[in-house]
Formats: C-alpha cells, structure tokens, sequence
C-alpha cells in the first residue's frame, strides 16, 4: 500500500523538532514538515484548509466547529501552552493598580476570540470578579494597523466591542491613554522601551502563575493539532497515527532538554529551571491527552461559552477525534 503524503505545519517548536528532521514519521505517511508563523498559518488553515495537519488556535477552532463549517479535526496534542497573567499591560496613568480596577476600563486586544485574550479574561473573571462585559473592548492591530477578527462572531449584547480606527495601532492607543490596557500574546513595544508609560498588571507574574497552578491545577492550552476532516473520514486510522507521532516527538524533546552535559538552548540555568519546574508541575510538565487535561479543556470551554464567542458549552466527544480519546502510552 502507498503511504499518504501529508503537508504539516507548525511553528518550530523543539517539541515538533523529531517530526521535522525525519527521525520521527507518522505511521503508514511521508510528510513535508512547514514551519510558518502563527498568524498566517491560522488564516490560511481557516479560510483555505491549506493544509493536512496543521497548528490551530484553539478558540478559533472551537468557533469554527460552533459554526459547522470547521476543515479540521482535532487531536489532542497541544503544541502551545502559557499562562497569561503576563499578557495584560497596563497605562500607568489609568489608575489601575488592582485587577478589580480594570472594571469601567478600557481594553485592547488584537482579536476578541483568540485564546490568549480568552484566558486573561477567565482569569479575571474567576479570580477577581470582573467579567468581560464590566470592560470595553478595542479591537485592532497591536503594531500594524488594520487587524480584523478572523472569524466572525456573533457576540452577547452586554459585551461592548468596537473596532479602532484604521490608521491607529493599540501599542499607540495604550501609550497615549486613549486605551487603559492590553491583552496581547506579544509585549507592545511601549512597553518594551522600558520608559516606564506601560506597565504589566501583574509585574511578578512568574509568582502569580506558580500560586494560579497550585490553586486550579490548569496551565492553559492555547494551540491544538488538527488534521483536514475529510482525511480522517476517508482514513479512521490516521487520527490515532498522527497523536502517536507527535507524542513521540514530544518525548524526544524532553530527552533532548534533559541532556545538559552541554547547554542546548542559551540558559545559564537551565538544568535548575527544569528541576523548578518539575518540582512545581510534575515530571510530565506538558502532557498531551485528553483525560490528563481534562480540567483544563473543560474550563476553556466553558470560557468560550461564557464570554460569548460560541453558542454552547462543547463536549470532548464534539472537539477531538474519537479514536484519540482513549490515551494510548508509549
């Protein structure tokens, strides 16, 4: 039998690193490995299914499902995961100094529905009262202007959400006070000119994340794995084929880490912030999986229903392929 040849695109992660030399395949496939930047990746996942195994935001892939038009199904590898206390910057002019005084206040963020923004979001609204519809929302480019939401939502009347001018930044907005903060994946760059106008809501955020850990058991998932719909369809195996792989690989990478005879990536310290994170996380600190990320997966649903960018709370059996459900341990 001719094995299938597939397309897949990441970033490139060391946890995919054994998939894209080749020391590592999927079952029964050849495949071309594509490192392409998140961005244009999930666009052209999205709107053109451009590719057969593909990184995806997890919201948009949930809002994609929510609208049954989703290319992809997802198997539960996930390929990104950060805490987001770091992810709020603040005007230090606002008068923000608590998250409770983000209420009244407003927000930016590049896209509504993308998952690190759902995540700053829950956290405020679990930890500290404040739910989405107390904010107002700025939607727009955080350094280019011209940014549109991806996917079209169909958001609750109490969230307040406006696009922001087509020649205007929310770096710019955030640095003049037209805004009062940010949720943003990257660090706007008047924050990282260190002049002191931005801030992070959560200056020790390394501090807040560990207690957050300890308290909820979550370290949020941002990106999934999904594979183009109709090649599972026509082929049931290769769901299960493809989680293996990159259980493999995650392996691999894990090994490849451990290994500080010689520093790999440019940390001094690295070995000691691998026993740190061990210490506070568990040995398997990235787990892959359905049942093992079960509470995880569960609360972001439930954030996604919440703050309106999906009509329903999802199953696990409505968001990843069947036969990926059961773990299966290499």
């Amino acid at each position: 039998m001719a094995k299938l040849r597939l397309s897949i695109a990441s970033a490139a992660y060391d946890r995919v690193a054994a998939l894209r030399d080749g020391r590592i395949s999927v079952e029964c496939c050849d495949h071309d490995h594509l490192v392409v930047g998140h961005e244009q990746m999930f666009q052209r996942a999205f709107q053109f299914a451009e590719y057969d195994v593909s990184e995806l935001s997890m919201s948009s892939y949930l809002v994609s499902l929510a609208r049954d038009d989703s290319p992809y199904v997802a198997v539960p590898v996930f390929l990104s995961r950060l805490f987001r206390h770091s992810a709020i910057y603040l005007n230090a002019d606002a008068g923000i100094v608590r998250p409770e005084d983000l209420r009244g206040k407003r927000i930016g963020v590049p896209e509504y529905q993308m998952t690190a923004a759902l995540w700053a979001r829950g956290l405020l609204d679990d930890e500290y009262g404040v739910p989405p519809s107390a904010m107002e929302w700025f939607q727009g480019g955080l350094h280019e202007t011209g940014r549109a939401e991806k996917l079209k939502l169909n958001l609750p009347d109490d969230i307040r959400i406006r696009s922001i001018a087509a020649d205007r930044t929310l770096n710019d907005l955030l640095a003049s006070g037209e805004i009062d903060a940010l949720i943003s994946a990257r660090a706007p760059r008047a924050f990282l000119q260190g002049d002191g106008s931005v801030t992070r809501l959560f200056p020790e955020y390394r501090g807040e994340e560990q207690a957050y850990f300890r308290k909820t058991g979550i370290f949020p998932i941002m990106h999934v794995l999904g594979i183009r719909r109709s090649l599972v369809e026509e082929h049931p195996w290769l769901a299960s084929s493809v989680y293996d792989a990159f259980v493999r690989a995650k392996l691999a990478a894990d090994d490849w880490l451990s290994d500080v005879s010689a520093l790999r990536v440019t940390l001094p310290w690295l070995g000691a912030e691998l026993d740190e994170t061990r210490a506070a996380m568990g040995r398997d600190f990235w787990p892959y999986g359905v049942e093992r990320n079960r509470t995880t997966l569960e609360r972001l649903f439930d954030y996604a229903y919440r703050h309106g960018t999906v009509p329903r709370r999802f199953t696990l059996e409505e968001v990843f392929a069947p036969s990926t459900l059961i773990e299966t341990r290499i």
